[in-house]
């Protein structure tokens, strides 16, 4: 079946997934280039998007912009009236649910260093 197809028939589908599940819809924004290191970055507090950028190494002004919109849209991000980027109370739960896998990654890494 054609994607334009599937999507008059679900249009809640996303990339990977025919039923746009909400996990798989979370999995498809979380995917996306850049996306994650936006919600790493945020973590601490609000940034411009010129401090954004740089924080992620310079990244294109347009991916980033792009991809602050969906996090917005998604309601993990937020503008501040007085200028710049912060994750919102869900995206700060969101960014709470990734620190096991921090661990994990980290321990992980030592691992493999040792092995």
């Amino acid at each position: 079946m054609r994607k334009a197809a599937r999507q008059k028939e679900n249009p809640k589908a996303v990339r990977g997934s025919h039923s746009g599940r909400p996990i798989m819809a979370l999995l498809d924004l979380l995917g996306r280039r850049w996306t994650l290191r936006i919600v790493w970055e945020l973590r601490e507090g609000a940034l411009t998007s010129r401090a954004l950028r740089a924080a992620c190494d310079d990244a294109s002004p347009t991916i980033v912009q792009q991809r602050l919109s969906e996090l917005r849209d998604a309601g993990l991000v937020t503008m501040r009236d007085e200028g710049g980027y912060a994750l919102t109370d869900l995206g700060k739960e969101l960014f709470a649910l990734l620190m096991p896998l921090h661990r994990f990654a980290e321990q992980w890494a030592k691992q493999r260093l040792t092995s």
